[in-house]
């Protein structure tokens, strides 16, 4: 299946599959603190604008940006709503976990 039909497939999977790239968790951090041009995200790259373009066109695929146009610049901002899929997964595994562990402390606190 090609990527475009994936990640219309599941948007769940698209969102973790934008996240698994430490470029794009890093710009959707720089977003979550307010929005920024394209130019200003790429700033502390060590990588061209069309190359960080790429990674921005990821996470809107992902829906997790949402773009403005104002004559030629493009400003970007975090769409937090694309993420809370993502959690509800996460404290579903987040509870499982505690769970778990809180039984191997209470095994562990009976063997002493």
């Amino acid at each position: 299946m090609p990527a475009a039909e994936e990640e219309q497939a599941d948007p769940l999977d698209a969102v973790f599959r934008a996240l698994g790239d430490a470029t794009r968790r890093k710009l959707v951090h720089r977003l979550a603190q307010g929005e920024a041009t394209v130019s200003e995200l790429a700033e502390p790259f060590d990588m061209s604008l069309p190359a960080v373009s790429k990674h921005l066109v990821v996470l809107e695929n992902a829906g997790l940006l949402k773009r403005r146009v104002d004559g030629r610049t493009h400003y970007c901002s975090l769409a937090p709503e694309a993420l809370a899929g993502a959690l509800d997964w996460i404290t579903i595994y987040r509870q499982f976990w505690t769970r778990r562990l809180g039984g191997l402390a209470e095994h562990l606190k009976k063997e002493r």
